[in-house]
């Protein structure tokens, strides 16, 4: 098992690469990420709130970018507004009991989005029922979508709603949340540049 160690850690090391190639080639991803930027740029300087939400790791990813916009990412500045509706867990478990757990997104949106706002949806599968019910309410309350998942999701979410998919072009999850973090980290350094 020891003799396998290293050929596992520079075959990882060369998939990671090759995902980063990838997202630096692919126009697609390109052209919907700049809109995503340019929409947050646009609700930061209206004095608007961005929503994140994700399931498991792209929940992680959801804090840290929401934290990354409060706090700061390279530089002091002032503070942006943004909530990672992954936090709460006394709504997340309320809402869970009393609604269910596909509702534990939408429920927050309601309470807390206004219209002018944007909600970032993270998703590797693009599918998720309270991910999919937090874009339909987001686009209920007048909040812009983004939908960021890997190549073949989003279909479920796209019905019947105001939505931007950015799709990373990828189809392993591990894959997938690299190029959301390398993506997420160049979204709140335009923010932090910008507003």
């Amino acid at each position: 098992m020891n003799r396998e160690i290293p050929s596992k850690v520079f075959s990882g090391l060369d998939r990671s690469t090759e995902a980063s190639k990838a997202l630096l080639l692919d126009t697609c991803f390109h052209d919907s990420f700049i809109v995503c930027c340019k929409e947050a740029v646009e609700a930061v300087n209206r004095g608007s709130c961005i929503f994140f939400c994700g399931n498991g790791g792209s929940a992680a990813e959801a804090q840290h970018f929401a934290a990354e916009l409060t706090s700061k990412f390279m530089k002091a500045r002032r503070a942006i507004k943004a909530i990672a509706l992954t936090t709460d867990t006394s709504a997340i478990t309320s809402i869970g009991n009393d609604f269910g757990y596909e509702l534990i997104f939408s429920r927050q949106l309601e309470a807390l989005g206004r219209a002018g706002d944007m909600l970032i949806a993270i998703s590797t599968s693009g599918k998720s029922p309270n991910i999919v019910k937090a874009i339909r309410e987001a686009t209920r309350i007048g909040i812009k979508s983004f939908l960021w998942t890997g190549n073949h999701g989003g279909k479920a979410a796209h019905d019947k709603s105001d939505l931007t998919v950015v799709r990373f072009p990828a189809d392993k999850t591990d894959l997938i949340q690299e190029q959301q973090l390398v993506a997420g980290h160049i979204m709140c350094g335009i923010l932090e540049d910008t507003c």
